[in-house]
């Protein structure tokens, strides 16, 4: 049996007060009467109420003790402890009409998930967020047509978007209250570095590696980046993985990517048709384009960018911090959809069906067997080879600090940001990874012990203590 202090806190016929006629587990302990009549009204008070249908003749989880807790001692507050005051009212007015009474004027429902750190029902169901069709999104996306959205109570129209200037402008200006950007993007927007300076949140990540470079079926002969002077290159966005990735793949092969090649930004939809047309010698894209490429007999996969660096960040979920302030329970529940679908998608035995998912017009709009070469990893790659990469593309939500750290550096590095900059400070921020971290534990996943580590980039470590001096240590770059 419960202690009488958890009881219901609307029963007029509930005691909830220890003392010498307490017959309570607790008090017996101490030499007090066994529970007898008393506990036997408590009983049949506690089925009289919607109080009561929490089961309390089973043991309480830890969570449960606390949620009374918190309830019983908000009502009798109200009355001032007084449990006359508490037992005549609730006689009078009966169980249910005065639970109703408090409720109305009480948010105790708010009350208790706040206390107990817990999601309340979402202030707002109705969501719009955006994305950019690409196999990237997919959480974002696939939360849709297989109810990742709906679990959690949430009603989310997912939007196509063109570009990632287009997510960036339609989230500035609250037509979404969410969208799906690339890693850099909200360091970038909290920043002012492009955009308007608005605080921007990342509570997660939604895919790393997940991109390649491909070139142009006439550039087969010239396979090598030391090879590539005078190419003009097509990367998403400026504030992107795959600008910075670009730039220090080809400036590792003694090419500086502001004088030796063109970088142009280039919506994803529009990489396929621009490498036709001759507009553009190569890209770094994210997929499906990279694999569109090969299927339409129009380019080849010179590396996955995996081999650049394994693990590395691309896309995410971002909302403004005011969303996140005003609309707690929303903002709570829409990661939590998130983190449980990037999970989802992580096991390789759901990506067929995630393929078949958001291949339709309103999401990827294409070939089911283009997105199921990105997905399982097993891929022609244009030069006459079938690979099996099962990693090609992973799904990890964990919004690692040290990642946020690195993109700073290359803002640095390439003259993006300029002056004294708090590297951890800025990640910190943006990154949140104790919000990731508490959703991970509640479904189960595993947690990292840390929030920095240190990657090696084409043979060269990075080290987030040493922030500036790696973002200077570049031979070519523009870092001062």
């Amino acid at each position: 049996m419960v202690s009488k202090s958890l009881g219901n806190p609307y029963d007029g016929a509930s005691d909830l007060r220890h003392g010498s006629k307490c017959s309570c587990e607790a008090c017996a302990d101490h030499g007090q009467h066994a529970h007898g009549e008393h506990a036997e009204k408590d009983a049949r008070a506690h089925n009289a109420s919607a109080y009561s249908q929490r089961t309390l003749d089973s043991t309480p989880s830890s969570e449960e003790i606390l949620e009374r807790a918190i309830e019983s001692a908000v009502v009798r507050s109200i009355f001032g402890h007084s449990e006359l005051s508490r037992r005549s009212f609730a006689s009078m007015l009966g169980a249910s009409t005065l639970a109703g009474i408090i409720g109305s004027v009480f948010p105790m429902e708010q009350a208790k998930a706040a206390i107990l750190d817990k999601l309340g029902p979402p202030e707002k169901t109705k969501l719009k967020v955006g994305f950019v069709p690409i196999t990237c999104a997919t959480p974002i996306i696939m939360a849709k047509p297989l109810g990742f959205y709906e679990k959690y109570g949430l009603d989310v129209d997912v939007i196509k978007t063109a570009g990632w200037a287009v997510a960036r402008d339609k989230s500035l200006n609250k037509e979404y209250d969410a969208s799906h950007m690339l890693t850099p993007m909200p360091l970038a927007i909290t920043m002012g570095a492009g955009s308007t300076e608005v605080p921007f949140l990342m509570p997660a990540v939604e895919n790393i590696n997940g991109q390649a470079i491909v070139l142009h079926n006439d550039h087969k002969d010239k396979n090598d980046p030391k090879m590539w002077k005078g190419f003009k290159f097509g990367v998403p966005f400026e504030y992107s993985m795959h600008n910075f990735l670009l730039r220090y793949y080809v400036a590792e092969a003694g090419l500086d990517p502001d004088k030796d090649i063109q970088i142009r930004v280039v919506p994803p939809p529009e990489m396929v048709a621009n490498l036709r047309a001759g507009n553009l010698d190569g890209y770094l894209s994210p997929d499906p384009f990279n694999q569109r490429a090969v299927w339409e007999k129009i380019g080849f996969i010179h590396i996955l960018t995996k081999e650049i660096w394994e693990g590395h960040p691309c896309c995410a979920f971002a909302c403004s911090k005011e969303f996140a302030d005003t609309l707690p329970n929303t903002y709570g529940a829409l990661l939590k959809a998130l983190v449980d679908g990037t999970q989802f998608a992580h096991k390789q035995e759901n990506r067929k069906d995630i393929a078949a998912a958001i291949a339709p017009a309103n999401y990827l709009n294409q070939p089911v067997p283009v997105i199921e070469q990105v997905l399982t990893g097993k891929y022609a790659d244009g030069l006459g080879n079938v690979k099996n990469v099962p990693d090609r593309i992973d799904f990890d939500p964990f919004p690692w600090h040290s990642m946020g750290v690195w993109i700073l550096t290359q803002m640095k590095r390439w003259g993006y940001v300029e002056g004294d900059i708090d590297y951890k400070g800025i990640a910190e921020k943006v990154y949140l990874t104790g919000d990731c971290a508490k959703v991970m534990k509640d479904l189960g996943m595993a947690v990292p012990d840390k929030t920095y580590q240190s990657y090696t980039i084409m043979g060269k470590v990075f080290d987030p203590e040493k922030a500036e001096e790696y973002a200077k240590s570049f031979a070519i770059g523009r870092a001062s």
